[in-house]
C-alpha cells in the first residue's frame, strides 16, 4: 500500500515553519539583552545620512504625493502579470487571452472608480472641490436640513424617501 503524500509533504513545511519562529524569537531575546541602552539627547536628533538638520524640517507632503506613489506601486505591479502573460501568451491560447482580458477589465474598473471618487484630481482645483463640497454639506447641515447631503448624494437608493422609512412602510 502506497504511503500517504500529505503526511510526508507537510511536515517539514511545518519544521521550518516552526525554526523560522524560534529563530525570529532568539534574535530579539539576544538583542533585547544585549543591546546598547543609550537615552542621550543626540539619540533624539533626527538627521539624514548623519548630517544634524540645520533648521526646522521642511513641512510635511500633501498625502497626493503618497496617493500617487501607491498607484504608481499597484498598476506597475499589474504589469509585471501582463508582461509574463504576453511571454506564455501562444502557449496560454485563448483561454490566456481571456484570463488577461478580465484582469485588463478590472484595472480600467479600477482606474475609472478611482478617476470617479477624485483620487486622481489633485492641486489648486481639486482643493476648491473639496471645500466646495464640504460647506455645501456643513450648511444644510447648519439648517437642519436632514436630507440635504444624502438627497443631493447620486445612487443614493433612499435619495427621495420620506424619513418614516420609505414608500412602503405602514401607518
Amino acid at each position: 500500500m502506497a504511503e500517504p503524500l500529505v503526511g510526508t509533504a507537510v511536515w517539514p513545511a511545518v519544521l521550518y515553519a516552526v525554526l523560522v519562529v524560534l529563530l525570529a524569537g532568539a534574535i530579539l531575546l539576544v538583542s533585547s539583552l544585549l543591546g546598547q541602552r543609550s537615552h542621550s539627547p543626540d539619540r533624539t536628533i533626527p538627521y539624514e545620512s548623519g548630517i544634524r538638520p540645520a533648521g526646522p524640517l521642511p513641512r510635511r507632503l500633501s498625502i497626493e504625493f503618497y496617493q500617487v506613489a501607491l498607484f504608481f506601486v499597484i498598476f506597475d505591479l499589474e504589469a509585471v502579470f501582463i508582461f509574463a502573460w504576453a511571454v506564455n501568451a501562444r502557449k496560454l491560447g485563448w483561454t490566456g487571452y481571456a484570463e488577461v482580458a478580465v484582469f485588463v477589465v478590472l484595472l480600467l474598473a479600477g482606474l475609472v472608480y478611482l478617476w470617479k471618487v477624485g483620487a486622481l484630481d489633485w492641486g489648486s482645483s481639486a482643493r476648491r472641490h473639496a471645500a466646495a463640497r464640504g460647506a455645501r454639506g456643513a450648511t444644510d447641515a447648519a439648517r437642519g436640513d436632514g436630507a440635504g447631503a444624502a438627497a443631493n448624494a447620486p445612487g443614493r437608493a433612499d435619495a427621495g424617501a420620506p424619513p418614516s422609512g420609505g414608500a412602503g412602510a405602514a401607518t
